[in-house]
């Protein structure tokens, strides 16, 4: 059976070419029967490991148990050994995460700084086939799509997981053949978490049904894998197709086979949840101007389009009280300045006015309901807002539009856009106040 057991796991990392034999690899070894099956395997198929352990003082003497149990163990195999000791709890406790989560972080981010300090190739951890059942159907459990339904993947960046072609069966017939103990966390025997209920009592009961269910299970992640390969080169296509400078066509999309899979796979990674993305999918045709949040990102309907945006904070107000460089924000600065050579500008990031019709102290800030102005070249004020709109400019970009009114209040430069008419250069100007918006102004900028 051992020998077998060997054969499968060499075949399956040379198939997902997990190790190189002629580089150091890293063993996660906790003392566990999955762990220290791992350590045997990969000495017995000739690659250099060394093993990693975490004390997370969490279980009593069963931590300092499970220290000395691999450190024996690595004595006896000569197999170099490093070993850590964690503060778990104050580690949870000070970044507000879970026992479990804590945990987690503190062991991937050692082995990782343990992977570049002895230049190893790869971390080597000991998931098994019924683990991957076991999160195939947590995520079954929680809803997930076919992402989550293809169990765990072999490598994941740096970290490689060679025991997921065998079973906890199977790795516990190889230790009782090879006599070698290994020692047990008594936390996984109590069914107090989802993962445990489910190897404790779900498990069981299907194998009880089929004797083959986990197998079945684990040969049908590995086909959605497969599928999953498909499914993703058909979506990154479709979305390429789709999403332009952070814009979705909505009649594209709604001709698609599935709009709803595809803007979930836009959106889920922009922090928007399943339930966000039906209610947006509902109101593409009903509910033009509704804007969806996530913690990051913003979407609109905006005419027969979706709008995408990351969320960023309000534009502030600016007081310019004489000529000068000032700095604003979002890596933008003005420049006001007098000058008595009378020429106009036709450059949006430049305005020229008539300066005896301009009164100080100048503000810079974002466009507030109920602005107008009165366009350069047209006769009567218009609302800003509409004449925005005119433009085609989205809620997000309308959001970030900027004005420079004078003392009076008045719109005297819709910026980077018009001018205001009451402020245009005539045949009797003598100055003119030069207003530019730079772009990245670093040095020398004066602070209101």
């Amino acid at each position: 059976m051992w020998s077998e057991l060997l054969k499968r796991v060499d075949a399956f990392i040379s198939g997902h070419g997990l190790l190189n034999p002629h580089e150091r690899h890293i063993v996660a070894l906790s003392g566990g029967a999955d762990s220290v099956a791992l350590l045997l395997v990969l000495r017995r198929l000739g690659y250099r490991v060394e093993a990693a352990h975490c004390n997370f003082k969490l279980r009593a003497g069963e931590s300092d148990r499970d220290e000395q149990f691999v450190r024996s163990l690595c004595q006896q195999t000569d197999t170099p050994f490093h070993v850590v000791h964690f503060d778990t709890k104050t580690y949870a406790s000070q970044h507000q995460v879970s026992i479990e989560m804590a945990a987690r972080h503190l062991r991937y981010r050692y082995f990782e700084q343990l992977r570049t300090d002895i230049e190893a190739a790869e971390v080597c951890v000991a998931h098994h086939q019924d683990d991957a059942v076991e999160t195939l159907l947590m995520n079954l459990l929680r809803g997930a799509g076919i992402h989550g339904l293809t169990g765990i993947r072999p490598r994941n960046g740096h970290v490689v997981r060679p025991l997921l072609c065998v079973s906890r069966s199977d790795i516990l017939q190889f230790l009782q053949a090879q006599g070698q103990p290994y020692v047990t966390d008594s936390t996984n025997l109590v069914p107090d978490v989802v993962r445990n209920r489910l190897r404790l009592q779900v498990l069981p009961l299907l194998s009880d049904i089929n004797p083959s269910a986990s197998a079945n299970i684990a040969k049908s992640a590995n086909l959605l894998a497969e599928a999953e390969r498909v499914y993703g080169a058909a979506v990154t296509t479709a979305i390429d197709g789709l999403l332009t400078d952070g814009q979705i066509d909505t009649d594209r999309l709604l001709a698609q086979p599935s709009p709803l899979c595809l803007l979930h796979e836009v959106l889920a990674p922009r922090g928007f949840t399943s339930a966000q993305v039906r209610q947006l999918l509902g109101a593409l045709r009903s509910e033009p101007g509704r804007v969806f949040t996530s913690e990051t990102h913003e979407v609109i309907v905006d005419r027969r389009r979706l709008v995408i945006a990351g969320r960023r904070p309000p534009l502030p107000t600016l007081t310019i009280p004489e000529e000068g460089l000032y700095r604003y924000a979002d890596g933008m600065s003005f420049r006001v300045a007098l000058s008595s050579r009378v020429a106009v500008s036709r450059e949006a990031s430049l305005a020229t006015v008539d300066a005896a019709a301009v009164k100080f102290p100048l503000t810079v800030r974002p466009i507030a309901v109920g602005d107008r102005f009165q366009p350069f070249g047209m006769k009567g004020s218009r609302l800003v807002s509409d004449y925005l709109t005119d433009r085609k400019l989205t809620v997000f970009q309308k959001r970030r539009q900027l004005v420079v009114a004078d003392a009076q209040g008045r719109i005297v430069w819709l910026v980077g856009q018009r001018t205001d008419q009451r402020f245009a250069v005539g045949d009797d100007t003598s100055r003119l106040l030069i207003l530019e918006l730079l772009k990245d102004e670093k040095d020398h900028s004066k602070q209101p």
